[in-house]
C-alpha cells in the first residue's frame, strides 16, 4: 500500500475518533486522501497497489461515521452494509487472481433505500411501516452492480415514500431518517427524493449512488448538491425489486461527481429484463459502455433548443444560463429558444397516472414481502400512519389517500388519463418541438437554490425544468453550471427517447468545458457566511 495512503488513513481515523463526541454542524477535521476519486483515479490505484478494496471500503465508511453520523450529521445514509467489508475481500481475491470484472470492479456504491438489497440492509423508503422490512431478493439494479463487482456499501436516505405521501412535505425527511441536509449549506435543503444519494455522492461519501425519479428526484437533488444525475429513458434499466410511484415513469439512475463515471455507471445497469415489460420494448437502445460517446467537442456543429419558461423567475439562475448559453455558443452550437413543450393539462394526466398506478404498484409490493409485512396493503398503511406518532408530525398523507379512492388500471379515467399523457408530453411535446426545429437536445436550467429547509411549511421551489422529460419518459441529464454565492445550480439536457449517446456527448463537452464542480464545506448557515 502506497505509505503517504496509509498514513492518510490513520491520520484520518485519529481525526474520527477525536471529534466522536462533538456537536452536530461542525466540519470534518482531518482531509480526505480519496476526495473528489474517480472511478478511473481507483482503478489506477488499484493498479498500482496503492492500496486494496478493502482499504478503500473501510476509508468511506470511516468518512460516512465522520460526516455523516458525526460532525456535519448529513443524515443522507439510512443503513451500512455489514457485509460491505467481507464483499470487499472477496473482490480483492479475484483482483489478485487476475480477474477483475470490469471499471465497476471494487467500487463503493449506495442505493436509494427504495431499492431492495436481497441482504441484511432493510429496504424501507425511509416509513417507519416498512421499518426493519428484509427483501427476499436483489433488485436488478442491486444484481447488476454485484455483478460489476461494485460493493454496495450502503443505502441513501430519501424523502418518504419517494415524496409521494402528502402536501407541505420537507424533501430529504423520513420518519425513518430525519431531515437530510445539503452539505454545502447546512441548514438549506437537499432537494428531491434521491436527496440523500445526492448527498453522499457530493460530500465524498460514496464514488457513485443510485437514485430514482418519477419527476425531478434524480435532477432536483443532483442540481442542488453540484452533481451529476442521469434520468434514463424509461425502459432502459429495469424497475425489479423498486418500490413503486408509476409504471410509466419510474426510472432508476446513476448519480455521480462526473460525467463519466455517471456513463460508466449508467453501462452497468442497462439491460433487457422480462420481469419489466419497459425493457423488452423493440425500439430500446441499450449499450454496454456509454463512455464511447463522451466527446470535449460534443456541442459543436449541434442544435439545442433553450426553454425558457422559468426566465424572469430568478433573476440569479438567468445569468448563470446566460454565461452557459454563451459558452455553449462558443463551443460551435447553435440556440433555439422554446417557450413552450406540452401539450396544456399533461401535467393534470400525469398526476392521475400516477395516482392510479401508484395504488396498484404499492399493492404489489407490498404483497412480495409475506405474511410479516407490518402493512399488507394500501389501506393498512394509511392506518399503520394515522397511529404513528411520527409519521404525520410535519406533513399529510393526502397522496395515499387519493391513491386509494382510486380503482383498478382498467377503469377508463385511467387509460384515458395514460393515453392524453402520451399524446401531450410526446406527440404534442417533445418529439414535436424536436422535430420542428431539428434539435439534437433541449437544455433549461434544472432548478433555482437551495432554500432553506422548513419542516413546517414544506418546500419552496421557484422553478424546475424536470417535467417535460419526466411526463414522456424520456431522458435527462443534469451537470452543474455555476453557483449562486456557495450553492450550486445545475443544467438540464433533455431529448428524445433512448438518445442517452448524443445527451452525454453534449453534456460532457459542456461539463469539461466549464468545470464547475466545487467541493462542498459544511457551512452551517449564509446567515454566518459572506456570499461571494
Amino acid at each position: 500500500m502506497n505509505n503517504s495512503l496509509s498514513i492518510s488513513i490513520l491520520v484520518f481515523v485519529v481525526g474520527l475518533m477525536s471529534i466522536a463526541g462533538c456537536g452536530l454542524n461542525n466540519p470534518p477535521s482531518a482531509p480526505f486522501e480519496l476526495e473528489e476519486f474517480s472511478i478511473e483515479d481507483i482503478q489506477n490505484g488499484l493498479r498500482q497497489g496503492d492500496f486494496s478494496i478493502e482499504e478503500l471500503v473501510d476509508a468511506y465508511l470511516h468518512r460516512i461515521e465522520e460526516i455523516d453520523q458525526n460532525g456535519a450529521s448529513l443524515r443522507s445514509v439510512l443503513h451500512i452494509n455489514p457485509d460491505a467489508i467481507s464483499i470487499a475481500k472477496e473482490l480483492d481475491k479475484e483482483y489478485k487472481a487476475g480477474m477483475s470484472r470490469g471499471p465497476m470492479h471494487g467500487i463503493p456504491v449506495m442505493l436509494k433505500d427504495n431499492l431492495n438489497t436481497g441482504d441484511l440492509m432493510p429496504t424501507t423508503a425511509g416509513s417507519r411501516a416498512l421499518e426493519g422490512s428484509l427483501a427476499a431478493q436483489d433488485s436488478y439494479v442491486a444484481m447488476k452492480l454485484r455483478e460489476a463487482g461494485a460493493v454496495i456499501i450502503g443505502k441513501t436516505n430519501l424523502s418518504e415514500w419517494a415524496n409521494f405521501r402528502g402536501e407541505l412535505s420537507s424533501s430529504g425527511w423520513s420518519g425513518l431518517g430525519g431531515q437530510t441536509k445539503n452539505p454545502y449549506v447546512l441548514d438549506r435543503n437537499p432537494c428531491g427524493s434521491s436527496s440523500g444519494s445526492g448527498v453522499a455522492v457530493s460530500a465524498n461519501l460514496t464514488v457513485l449512488a443510485i437514485g430514482t425519479e418519477t419527476n425531478g428526484s434524480i435532477m432536483c437533488p443532483s442540481h442542488a448538491n453540484g452533481i451529476v444525475g442521469i434520468k434514463p429513458t424509461v425502459g432502459l434499466v429495469s424497475r425489479k425489486g423498486v418500490i413503486p410511484i408509476s409504471y410509466t415513469q419510474d426510472t432508476p439512475g446513476p448519480m455521480a461527481r462526473t460525467v463519466r463515471d455517471a456513463a460508466i455507471g449508467l453501462g452497468v445497469l442497462v439491460g433487457k429484463d422480462p420481469d419489466d415489460e419497459k425493457t423488452m420494448v423493440g425500439e430500446a437502445v441499450f449499450h454496454v459502455d456509454y463512455t464511447q460517446f463522451l466527446d470535449e467537442n460534443g456541442l459543436q456543429g449541434k442544435r439545442i433548443g433553450y426553454f425558457d419558461v422559468s426566465e424572469g423567475r430568478n433573476f440569479k439562475v438567468d445569468n448563470l444560463m446566460k454565461e452557459a448559453i454563451k459558452y455553449i455558443e462558443s463551443a460551435g452550437a447553435t440556440i433555439i429558444p422554446i417557450s413552450n413543450i406540452e401539450a396544456p393539462g399533461t401535467g393534470s394526466h400525469s398526476l392521475q397516472v400516477m395516482l392510479y398506478e401508484y395504488k396498484y404498484g404499492l399493492n404489489r409490493y407490498f404483497e412480495s414481502l409475506g405474511k410479516e409485512a407490518k402493512v399488507k396493503d394500501l389501506a393498512e398503511l394509511i392506518a399503520f400512519n394515522k397511529k404513528d406518532e411520527i409519521t404525520l408530525k410535519y406533513h399529510s398523507q393526502k397522496y395515499l389517500e387519493l391513491a386509494q379512492e382510486k380503482g383498478g388500471l382498467e377503469e377508463e379515467g385511467y387509460l384515458k388519463a395514460l393515453e392524453e399523457l402520451i399524446r401531450g408530453s410526446r406527440e404534442q411535446g417533445i418529439d414535436r418541438v424536436m422535430n420542428e426545429h431539428e434539435l439534437d437536445a433541449i437544455i433549461a436550467p434544472t432548478g433555482s437554490p437551495a432554500w432553506k429547509t422548513d419542516l413546517i411549511n414544506g418546500d419552496s421551489f421557484q422553478l424546475g425544468s424536470s417535467s417535460p422529460a419526466a411526463h414522456a419518459g424520456y431522458p435527462n441529464i443534469t451537470v452543474p453550471m455555476g453557483r449562486v454565492g456557495p450553492l450550486p445550480v445545475g443544467l438540464s439536457f433533455f431529448g428524445r427517447a433512448w438518445s442517452e449517446p448524443v445527451l452525454l456527448e453534449i453534456a460532457y463537452a459542456f461539463e469539461q468545458g466549464t468545470l464547475h464542480r466545487r467541493v462542498p464545506t459544511f457551512i452551517p448557515s449564509l446567515e454566518d457566511h459572506s456570499v461571494e
